[in-house]
Protein backbone atom coordinates (compact mmCIF):
# COMPACT_ATOMS: atom_id res chain seq x y z
CA UNK A 1 0.00 0.00 0.00
CA UNK A 2 1.57 3.38 -0.88
CA UNK A 3 2.23 5.76 2.08
CA UNK A 4 1.46 9.39 1.88
CA UNK A 5 1.31 12.10 4.75
CA UNK A 6 -0.65 15.36 3.27
CA UNK A 7 0.45 18.41 5.40
CA UNK A 8 1.04 22.08 4.71
CA UNK A 9 4.98 21.65 6.24
CA UNK A 10 5.65 18.37 7.92
CA UNK A 11 3.19 17.69 10.60
CA UNK A 12 3.58 14.18 12.71
CA UNK A 13 1.50 11.48 11.95
CA UNK A 14 -1.04 11.05 15.08
CA UNK A 15 -1.37 6.95 15.70
CA UNK A 16 -4.64 5.73 16.31
CA UNK A 17 -6.60 3.66 18.83
CA UNK A 18 -5.94 2.02 22.39
CA UNK A 19 -2.30 1.52 23.06
CA UNK A 20 -3.37 -0.78 25.90
CA UNK A 21 -5.95 -2.87 23.72
CA UNK A 22 -6.10 -6.72 24.33
CA UNK A 23 -4.78 -8.19 21.03
CA UNK A 24 -6.48 -10.89 19.49
CA UNK A 25 -4.51 -14.05 18.16
CA UNK A 26 -4.47 -13.20 14.84
CA UNK A 27 -3.08 -10.17 15.60
CA UNK A 28 0.40 -11.38 18.18
CA UNK A 29 2.50 -12.23 15.17
CA UNK A 30 2.19 -8.79 13.83
CA UNK A 31 2.81 -7.07 17.37
CA UNK A 32 5.93 -9.17 17.51
CA UNK A 33 6.92 -8.24 14.54
CA UNK A 34 6.73 -4.37 15.52
CA UNK A 35 8.89 -5.40 18.76
CA UNK A 36 11.78 -6.98 16.26
CA UNK A 37 11.80 -3.29 14.73
CA UNK A 38 11.62 -1.58 18.41
CA UNK A 39 15.54 0.20 18.35
CA UNK A 40 15.82 -0.85 21.97
CA UNK A 41 15.67 -4.85 20.80
CA UNK A 42 18.81 -4.69 19.28
CA UNK A 43 20.45 -3.42 21.77
CA UNK A 44 18.80 -5.93 24.26
CA UNK A 45 19.63 -8.76 22.12
CA UNK A 46 23.55 -7.42 22.14
CA UNK A 47 23.65 -7.19 25.87
CA UNK A 48 22.07 -10.89 26.03
CA UNK A 49 25.55 -12.20 24.00
CA UNK A 50 23.77 -12.62 20.22
CA UNK A 51 25.77 -11.23 17.80
CA UNK A 52 25.25 -9.98 14.56
CA UNK A 53 28.21 -12.42 12.75
CA UNK A 54 29.55 -14.83 14.72
CA UNK A 55 33.18 -14.31 15.63
CA UNK A 56 32.63 -10.61 14.31
CA UNK A 57 32.56 -7.68 16.52
CA UNK A 58 29.20 -6.11 16.08
CA UNK A 59 31.04 -2.98 14.51
CA UNK A 60 32.66 -5.37 12.01
CA UNK A 61 29.64 -6.93 11.15
CA UNK A 62 27.46 -3.77 11.02
CA UNK A 63 29.97 -1.88 8.81
CA UNK A 64 29.81 -5.17 6.25
CA UNK A 65 25.87 -5.71 6.63
CA UNK A 66 25.47 -1.85 5.54
CA UNK A 67 26.43 -2.67 2.03
CA UNK A 68 24.31 -5.79 0.88
CA UNK A 69 22.17 -4.41 -2.12
CA UNK A 70 18.34 -3.53 -1.38
CA UNK A 71 17.79 -6.76 -3.19
CA UNK A 72 19.05 -9.26 -0.79
CA UNK A 73 16.99 -7.57 1.76
CA UNK A 74 14.36 -9.83 1.94
CA UNK A 75 16.26 -13.05 2.48
CA UNK A 76 18.74 -11.32 4.80
CA UNK A 77 15.52 -11.04 7.00
CA UNK A 78 15.10 -14.99 7.83
CA UNK A 79 18.78 -15.13 8.83
CA UNK A 80 18.06 -14.31 12.72
CA UNK A 81 16.24 -11.71 14.81
CA UNK A 82 18.98 -9.07 14.93
CA UNK A 83 18.70 -8.70 11.27
CA UNK A 84 15.33 -8.83 10.91
CA UNK A 85 15.53 -5.70 12.92
CA UNK A 86 18.19 -4.24 10.63
CA UNK A 87 16.62 -5.37 7.28
CA UNK A 88 13.08 -4.88 7.95
CA UNK A 89 12.49 -1.32 6.82
CA UNK A 90 14.11 0.87 4.83
CA UNK A 91 13.45 3.79 7.35
CA UNK A 92 15.94 1.84 10.18
CA UNK A 93 18.85 0.27 6.86
CA UNK A 94 19.16 3.90 5.40
CA UNK A 95 19.04 5.54 9.01
CA UNK A 96 22.06 2.96 10.28
CA UNK A 97 24.21 3.75 7.07
CA UNK A 98 23.76 7.86 7.49
CA UNK A 99 25.17 7.22 11.15
CA UNK A 100 28.32 5.52 10.15
CA UNK A 101 28.57 7.66 6.84
CA UNK A 102 27.78 5.79 4.32
CA UNK A 103 27.25 7.93 0.76
CA UNK A 104 26.56 5.63 -1.77
CA UNK A 105 25.11 7.45 -5.45
CA UNK A 106 21.45 6.20 -6.81
CA UNK A 107 20.10 7.66 -10.12
CA UNK A 108 16.48 8.37 -9.62
CA UNK A 109 14.77 8.21 -12.82
CA UNK A 110 11.21 9.86 -13.25
CA UNK A 111 9.85 7.41 -16.12
CA UNK A 112 6.73 7.16 -18.15
CA UNK A 113 5.58 3.96 -20.09
CA UNK A 114 5.61 4.68 -24.00
CA UNK A 115 2.04 2.96 -24.16
CA UNK A 116 -0.01 3.78 -21.49
CA UNK A 117 1.69 7.47 -20.70
CA UNK A 118 1.80 5.95 -16.91
CA UNK A 119 4.33 7.55 -14.94
CA UNK A 120 7.24 5.55 -12.65
CA UNK A 121 10.06 6.22 -10.70
CA UNK A 122 12.99 3.75 -11.49
CA UNK A 123 15.89 4.04 -9.25
CA UNK A 124 19.32 2.91 -10.18
CA UNK A 125 21.94 1.40 -7.86
CA UNK A 126 25.10 3.05 -9.46
CA UNK A 127 27.74 0.85 -7.14
CA UNK A 128 25.49 -2.05 -7.84
CA UNK A 129 24.69 -1.90 -11.26
CA UNK A 130 20.75 -2.72 -10.07
CA UNK A 131 17.48 -1.24 -10.47
CA UNK A 132 14.74 -0.99 -7.89
CA UNK A 133 11.69 0.71 -7.49
CA UNK A 134 9.66 3.01 -4.58
CA UNK A 135 6.49 4.01 -4.07
CA UNK A 136 4.16 5.40 -6.91
CA UNK A 137 4.44 9.68 -6.72
CA UNK A 138 0.86 10.74 -5.73
CA UNK A 139 -0.45 12.92 -8.53
CA UNK A 140 -2.94 12.95 -11.07
CA UNK A 141 -3.40 9.60 -12.62
CA UNK A 142 -3.16 11.55 -16.37
CA UNK A 143 -0.56 14.01 -16.38
CA UNK A 144 2.36 14.95 -19.06
CA UNK A 145 5.76 13.99 -17.52
CA UNK A 146 8.16 16.53 -19.30
CA UNK A 147 6.05 19.21 -17.71
CA UNK A 148 6.96 18.53 -14.28
CA UNK A 149 10.39 19.77 -12.71
CA UNK A 150 12.43 17.82 -10.48
CA UNK A 151 14.79 19.21 -7.66
CA UNK A 152 16.86 17.39 -5.27
CA UNK A 153 19.18 17.77 -2.58
CA UNK A 154 21.16 15.14 -3.27
CA UNK A 155 23.66 14.50 0.25
CA UNK A 156 20.34 14.72 2.30
CA UNK A 157 19.08 12.05 0.01
CA UNK A 158 15.60 14.51 -0.37
CA UNK A 159 13.72 14.66 -3.75
CA UNK A 160 10.92 17.29 -4.71
CA UNK A 161 8.73 17.33 -7.76
CA UNK A 162 6.86 20.48 -8.51
CA UNK A 163 4.85 21.83 -11.21
CA UNK A 164 3.22 19.60 -14.21
CA UNK A 165 0.43 19.96 -16.61
CA UNK A 166 -2.79 17.59 -16.25
CA UNK A 167 -3.04 16.14 -19.62
CA UNK A 168 -6.36 15.26 -19.94
CA UNK A 169 -7.50 19.23 -19.18
CA UNK A 170 -4.36 21.11 -20.80
CA UNK A 171 -4.48 22.29 -16.93
CA UNK A 172 -0.95 23.37 -15.61
CA UNK A 173 -0.74 22.17 -11.85
CA UNK A 174 1.13 23.65 -8.52
CA UNK A 175 2.17 20.22 -7.09
CA UNK A 176 4.88 20.00 -4.65
CA UNK A 177 5.67 16.28 -3.66
CA UNK A 178 8.97 15.29 -1.60
CA UNK A 179 10.27 12.44 -1.29
CA UNK A 180 13.20 10.97 1.62
CA UNK A 181 15.31 8.09 0.78
CA UNK A 182 15.87 7.06 4.11
CA UNK A 183 12.50 7.04 5.03
CA UNK A 184 10.73 5.51 1.23
CA UNK A 185 8.13 7.68 1.13
CA UNK A 186 6.29 10.79 -0.21
CA UNK A 187 5.00 13.49 1.31
CA UNK A 188 2.81 16.02 0.14
CA UNK A 189 3.98 19.79 0.44
CA UNK A 190 2.49 23.05 0.26
CA UNK A 191 1.30 24.40 -3.04
CA UNK A 192 3.33 26.38 -5.10
CA UNK A 193 1.57 30.16 -5.50
CA UNK A 194 1.38 30.16 -8.94
CA UNK A 195 0.41 26.85 -11.08
CA UNK A 196 3.18 26.14 -13.87
CA UNK A 197 4.81 24.04 -16.54
CA UNK A 198 8.00 23.34 -17.93
CA UNK A 199 9.62 25.91 -16.19
CA UNK A 200 13.05 26.58 -14.73
CA UNK A 201 14.24 25.37 -11.33
CA UNK A 202 17.49 25.03 -9.06
CA UNK A 203 18.58 25.53 -5.80
CA UNK A 204 20.88 28.21 -4.40
CA UNK A 205 21.97 28.32 -0.48
CA UNK A 206 19.33 25.45 0.44
CA UNK A 207 16.32 27.22 -1.16
CA UNK A 208 14.51 26.22 -4.02
CA UNK A 209 14.03 28.72 -6.57
CA UNK A 210 11.17 28.22 -9.62
CA UNK A 211 10.62 30.63 -12.67
CA UNK A 212 8.74 31.22 -15.50
CA UNK A 213 7.22 28.30 -17.45
CA UNK A 214 3.68 28.01 -18.67
CA UNK A 215 -0.18 28.67 -17.39
CA UNK A 216 -3.38 27.74 -18.50
CA UNK A 217 -4.06 27.98 -22.41
CA UNK A 218 -0.30 27.54 -22.84
CA UNK A 219 0.65 31.54 -21.86
CA UNK A 220 4.05 31.38 -20.39
CA UNK A 221 4.72 33.37 -17.34
CA UNK A 222 7.24 35.54 -16.12
CA UNK A 223 6.69 34.97 -12.55
CA UNK A 224 9.52 33.63 -9.92
CA UNK A 225 8.90 31.90 -6.55
CA UNK A 226 11.35 30.56 -3.80
CA UNK A 227 10.71 27.21 -1.52
CA UNK A 228 12.41 27.42 2.39
CA UNK A 229 12.26 23.35 2.66
CA UNK A 230 12.53 24.33 6.51
CA UNK A 231 9.50 26.29 7.08
CA UNK A 232 7.60 24.73 3.88
CA UNK A 233 6.59 28.57 2.64
CA UNK A 234 6.95 29.61 -1.00
CA UNK A 235 6.90 33.51 -1.43
CA UNK A 236 7.45 35.30 -4.66
CA UNK A 237 10.52 36.86 -6.01
CA UNK A 238 11.60 39.63 -8.74
CA UNK A 239 9.61 38.71 -12.00
CA UNK A 240 11.89 38.05 -15.40
CA UNK A 241 12.53 40.44 -17.67
CA UNK A 242 10.47 38.03 -20.39
CA UNK A 243 7.76 35.53 -20.47
CA UNK A 244 9.21 32.41 -21.03
CA UNK A 245 8.93 28.60 -20.56
CA UNK A 246 12.14 26.99 -20.02
CA UNK A 247 13.85 24.19 -21.71
CA UNK A 248 17.09 23.57 -19.25
CA UNK A 249 18.56 25.29 -16.18
CA UNK A 250 20.97 25.31 -14.03
CA UNK A 251 23.02 26.82 -11.04
CA UNK A 252 26.47 28.26 -11.56
CA UNK A 253 28.31 30.56 -9.43
CA UNK A 254 25.08 30.77 -6.90
CA UNK A 255 22.82 32.05 -9.53
CA UNK A 256 20.06 30.43 -11.73
CA UNK A 257 20.66 30.49 -14.92
CA UNK A 258 17.63 30.14 -17.22
CA UNK A 259 17.43 28.92 -21.21
CA UNK A 260 14.30 28.35 -24.05
CA UNK A 261 16.12 26.50 -26.19
CA UNK A 262 16.10 26.40 -29.64
CA UNK A 263 12.72 25.17 -31.62
CA UNK A 264 12.65 24.03 -34.76
CA UNK A 265 13.25 25.65 -37.48
CA UNK A 266 15.89 27.78 -35.55
CA UNK A 267 14.56 31.24 -37.12
CA UNK A 268 14.25 32.42 -33.90
CA UNK A 269 18.04 32.97 -31.35
CA UNK A 270 16.34 31.18 -28.10
CA UNK A 271 15.89 33.81 -25.26
CA UNK A 272 17.79 33.51 -21.63
CA UNK A 273 17.31 34.93 -18.08
CA UNK A 274 19.83 34.79 -15.29
CA UNK A 275 19.00 35.17 -11.74
CA UNK A 276 21.28 36.82 -8.61
CA UNK A 277 19.42 36.18 -5.60
CA UNK A 278 22.02 38.32 -3.59
CA UNK A 279 20.44 41.30 -5.43
CA UNK A 280 16.85 39.87 -6.14
CA UNK A 281 17.05 40.83 -10.13
CA UNK A 282 17.03 39.00 -13.62
CA UNK A 283 19.10 40.00 -16.60
CA UNK A 284 19.66 38.98 -19.94
CA UNK A 285 22.12 35.95 -20.73
CA UNK A 286 25.28 36.42 -22.91
CA UNK A 287 24.75 35.81 -26.47
CA UNK A 288 27.38 32.80 -26.80
CA UNK A 289 26.06 31.41 -23.80
CA UNK A 290 22.28 30.96 -25.00
CA UNK A 291 22.86 30.51 -28.34
CA UNK A 292 25.30 27.31 -27.80
CA UNK A 293 23.02 26.14 -25.17
CA UNK A 294 22.06 23.08 -27.45
CA UNK A 295 21.03 20.44 -24.95
CA UNK A 296 20.67 19.40 -21.12
CA UNK A 297 23.04 20.77 -18.56
CA UNK A 298 25.30 19.70 -15.25
CA UNK A 299 27.80 21.14 -13.28
CA UNK A 300 31.37 19.85 -12.80
CA UNK A 301 34.60 21.50 -11.60
CA UNK A 302 32.80 25.23 -11.16
CA UNK A 303 31.95 24.52 -15.63
CA UNK A 304 28.97 24.32 -17.31
CA UNK A 305 28.62 21.21 -19.62
CA UNK A 306 26.02 20.26 -22.02
CA UNK A 307 25.16 17.07 -23.27
CA UNK A 308 24.23 18.61 -27.16
CA UNK A 309 20.86 17.31 -28.75
CA UNK A 310 22.71 18.34 -31.78
CA UNK A 311 26.15 18.49 -33.22
CA UNK A 312 26.76 14.35 -33.05
CA UNK A 313 25.96 14.45 -29.34
CA UNK A 314 28.93 15.76 -28.28
CA UNK A 315 29.49 16.87 -24.61
CA UNK A 316 30.52 20.22 -24.76
CA UNK A 317 31.81 23.08 -21.65
CA UNK A 318 31.64 27.07 -21.49
CA UNK A 319 34.45 28.86 -21.33
CA UNK A 320 32.90 32.57 -19.91
CA UNK A 321 36.04 33.96 -20.93
CA UNK A 322 35.36 34.55 -24.07
CA UNK A 323 31.69 33.68 -24.19
CA UNK A 324 31.97 30.81 -26.24
CA UNK A 325 31.74 26.65 -26.16
CA UNK A 326 34.16 24.43 -26.24
CA UNK A 327 34.17 20.30 -27.37
CA UNK A 328 34.94 18.09 -24.81
CA UNK A 329 37.59 15.47 -26.02
CA UNK A 330 36.23 12.13 -26.47
CA UNK A 331 33.57 9.78 -28.26
CA UNK A 332 30.32 11.40 -28.76
CA UNK A 333 27.22 10.10 -26.70
CA UNK A 334 27.28 5.93 -27.14
CA UNK A 335 24.92 4.89 -29.74
CA UNK A 336 22.45 2.81 -27.12
CA UNK A 337 21.73 6.28 -25.82
CA UNK A 338 18.31 7.40 -27.94
CA UNK A 339 16.56 10.89 -27.42
CA UNK A 340 15.10 11.74 -25.51
CA UNK A 341 17.78 11.53 -22.80
CA UNK A 342 17.73 13.07 -18.87
CA UNK A 343 21.06 14.27 -17.54
CA UNK A 344 22.54 14.75 -14.15
CA UNK A 345 26.16 14.49 -12.42
CA UNK A 346 27.59 12.25 -9.91
CA UNK A 347 31.06 13.40 -8.16
CA UNK A 348 32.90 13.96 -11.37
CA UNK A 349 30.74 12.15 -13.49
CA UNK A 350 28.43 12.66 -16.03
CA UNK A 351 25.21 10.51 -15.78
CA UNK A 352 23.18 10.44 -18.88
CA UNK A 353 19.75 7.67 -19.01
CA UNK A 354 18.05 7.52 -22.43
CA UNK A 355 15.25 5.68 -23.99
CA UNK A 356 14.56 2.23 -22.46
CA UNK A 357 16.49 3.30 -19.25
CA UNK A 358 20.07 2.57 -20.59
CA UNK A 359 22.49 4.31 -18.75
CA UNK A 360 25.24 6.18 -19.55
CA UNK A 361 28.15 7.60 -17.22
CA UNK A 362 30.93 10.13 -18.72
CA UNK A 363 34.23 10.02 -16.64
CA UNK A 364 35.44 13.65 -16.91
CA UNK A 365 38.99 14.47 -16.70
CA UNK A 366 40.67 17.76 -16.48
CA UNK A 367 43.72 18.00 -18.49
CA UNK A 368 45.36 21.23 -17.63
CA UNK A 369 44.02 21.96 -13.99
CA UNK A 370 46.88 24.48 -13.59
CA UNK A 371 45.76 26.69 -16.67
CA UNK A 372 43.33 29.44 -16.67
CA UNK A 373 41.68 27.74 -19.29
CA UNK A 374 40.58 24.55 -18.45
CA UNK A 375 40.61 21.21 -21.21
CA UNK A 376 38.68 18.22 -20.61
CA UNK A 377 38.27 14.79 -21.80
CA UNK A 378 35.60 12.62 -21.51
CA UNK A 379 35.56 8.62 -21.51
CA UNK A 380 32.16 6.67 -21.62
CA UNK A 381 30.62 3.74 -19.77
CA UNK A 382 27.60 1.63 -20.82
CA UNK A 383 25.55 0.03 -18.18
CA UNK A 384 22.37 -1.94 -20.56
CA UNK A 385 18.93 -1.56 -19.02
CA UNK A 386 17.23 -5.06 -18.59
CA UNK A 387 14.48 -5.79 -20.78
CA UNK A 388 11.75 -5.12 -18.28
CA UNK A 389 12.44 -1.59 -18.54
CA UNK A 390 12.07 -1.39 -22.15
CA UNK A 391 9.45 0.50 -22.98
CA UNK A 392 9.97 3.18 -20.60
CA UNK A 393 11.01 6.63 -21.17
CA UNK A 394 13.13 9.33 -19.01
CA UNK A 395 11.49 12.54 -18.08
CA UNK A 396 13.89 13.69 -15.28
CA UNK A 397 17.07 12.29 -13.62
CA UNK A 398 18.18 13.03 -10.66
CA UNK A 399 21.12 11.38 -8.43
CA UNK A 400 20.95 11.14 -4.33
CA UNK A 401 23.08 9.75 -2.04
CA UNK A 402 22.26 7.38 0.53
Amino acid sequence: MQRVRVSSHQAPVQRLGDSQMTLSPKFRLAAKQSDLLDPSFDLEMWRKGEPLIPGLPDDVALNCLLRIPVDDHMNCRVVCKRWYSLFATKDRFFSRRKELGFHDPWLFVFAFHKTSGKIQWKVFDLKNSSWHTIPAMPCKEKVCPHGFRCICFPHDGVLYVCGGVASDVDCPLNLVVKYEVRRNRWTVMKKMITARSFFASGVIDGMIYVAGGNSTHLFELDSAEVLDPDKGIWCPVANMGTNMASYDSAVLNGKLLVTEGWFWPFYVVPRGQIYDPQTGNWENMASGLREGWTGSSVVLYGRLFVVSEHERTKLKVYEPENDSWDTVEGLPLPEQICKPFSVDCCDNRIVVVGRNLHVAIGHIKSLQPSSKRCSFAVYWQVVDAPASLSDFTPSSAQVLFA
